[in-house]
């Protein structure tokens, strides 16, 4: 009995381990729309999408009855994932299984069931149809960002703080002077994704070279038809498959996207430090450590960081999938059913971050205010520098002066103001009010608005010439 009963439980557990998810992209990250768009369902809805447009376009040609396609049609509804897994098992051809069942299922009707076609036709048009939906998901997200960035640059567009270069406190800025920086970056993500747009939502009916011999000389006619029933254009040529620099670009302008919101988690982390704490995520009641009450880690922050990795990993394996043996091989299939859907659900985890991470964003005015005068007004020394050019200083000699008054801030504690009104040289040039003026970093903030303005108007015309199609059944 007790030996039984420990038999009954392996079989439990190895039961329960096959029916649990392995990949984390399948129950912690992106978002339920996305999933979907990448399900074992919706791929073999599509692919059999395409194959009744074949039908469609054969019956132009007396090939097909319309009553045959809509056999095929509705014999094709019942056909699932596991039946494919099942057949291709046997026969070692996921497109082919399909095709077959949807034959079988379809008795005389499904005589020109992928008629001419080859798998790739199916397959590459599938991915195009999914890539449509799916960039068009991601372009929504970034215009929610870039939406919620101009707002804050808008906010904070005077607030002064500390600009950093090399870490080191440099010149001042503005609060939405580093946003708008931001704004620049993501509008010419969406740029990219508008252009790529028109190199991969692409279809494919060429058969099994490209030339369509199959079809004689009706070929461009079935493309052209076989398109227009699933509304997308046809790649001008093509060998076996469409080619796949474009898929390769995609990949690389997703991680590229994954890169600059990984630069504003990376924004976020650094000014979140307790020396610095000047923004922060603000997540009430997030516990930070399992065992330091105290710790507000910036979890999100560094989730987006953590899957930017992945996603830029992916950009190599994607380049290594252009060059292909002669008229195609077969190196590309492999790596791509890990690579298409894991980019657009990496990236989608990242976004959906992003929007967390814009709409929680907590500023602690204080602390910029502090930090600003942190160095006792050796960020304003640039200032000093170029006012004492205009007053007559050769410029390399006044910058050899004021880096002797900013060491003599470091070793007297006092601040650059201070020291500038000991000393006799500095007081020939300005007066007290005019070295005020000069040393005041909020007066030294140049162009800033009009930066912030032309930044923002730029993506506002990305957002409007961005045309972003709802997902549409076809």
């Amino acid at each position: 009995m007790r030996l039984q009963y420990k038999l009954i439980n392996v079989e439990h557990t190895l039961q329960l381990a096959m029916e649990d998810s392995i990949c984390p992209l399948e129950w912690r990250y992106g978002s339920n729309e996305m999933r979907k768009f990448f399900s074992r369902e919706e791929i073999l809805k599509r692919r059999i999408q395409v194959e009744i447009a074949l039908l469609k376009a054969l019956t132009k040609y007396g090939l097909v009855k319309e009553e045959d396609v809509q056999k095929v049609e509705k014999a094709s509804l019942t056909i699932r994932p596991e039946e494919v897994d099942e057949l291709e098992s046997k026969i070692g051809h996921d497109v082919m299984a399909m095709v077959v069942l949807m034959a079988e299922r379809s008795g005389d009707s499904g005589r020109y069931v992928h008629f001419g076609a080859t798998s790739y036709d199916i397959v590459d048009t599938a991915y195009a149809l999914v890539f449509r939906d799916a960039i068009r998901l991601v372009k929504t997200k970034v215009v929610e960002i870039l939406e919620m960035m101009v707002s804050l640059a808008i906010k904070y567009k005077d607030l002064a703080m500390v600009g950093r270069t090399h870490g080191q406190h440099a010149l001042p800025i503005t609060l939405g002077f580093k946003i708008a920086n931001y704004i620049y970056e993501f509008s010419r993500s969406l740029e990219r994704l508008n252009e790529v747009e028109k190199r991969i939502v692409k279809g494919k009916m060429a058969g099994a070279v490209g030339t369509m011999a199959a079809w004689g000389n009706i070929g461009l006619e079935i493309e052209e038809n076989v398109m227009k029933f699933l509304g997308l254009r046809p790649h001008e040529i093509s060998t076996q498959v469409a080619p796949r620099d474009a898929f390769a670009e995609l990949t690389s302008d997703l991680a590229i996207l994954a890169s600059q919101c990984d630069r504003f988690a990376l924004e976020v982390r650094e000014l979140m430090r307790p020396e610095i704490n000047e923004i922060s995520e603000g997540v009430e009641g997030r516990v930070g450590s399992s065992t330091m009450p105290q710790k507000e880690n910036p979890v999100t922050s560094e989730k987006i960081g953590g899957l930017a990795k992945v996603l830029r990993s992916l950009v190599v394996a994607s380049l290594e999938n252009i060059p292909l043996w002669h008229e195609r091989d077969l190196t590309n299939s492999s790596s791509e059913r890990i690579i298409i859907s894991h980019e657009f659900l990496v990236i989608d985890e990242i976004l959906d971050s992003m929007i967390s991470l814009l709409r929680n964003l907590r500023v602690n005015f204080e602390n910029i205010e502090k930090n600003l005068n942190l160095t006792k007004g050796q960020i304003m020394a640039e200032s000093l520098m170029i006012n004492l050019t205009l007053k007559g200083m050769k410029r390399h000699e006044a910058h050899q002066y004021v880096n002797k008054l900013t060491s003599k801030v470091r070793q007297t504690g006092k601040t650059l103001l201070e020291v500038c009104l000991e000393d006799s040289l500095i007081l020939s040039y300005f007066s007290k009010q005019e070295l005020e003026n000069v040393l005041n970093p909020k007066n030294y903030l140049g162009s800033y608005d009009k930066l912030i303005e032309r930044a923002i108007s730029y993506a506002k015309g990305v957002i409007k010439g961005s045309e972003i199609r709802e997902a549409q059944d076809r």
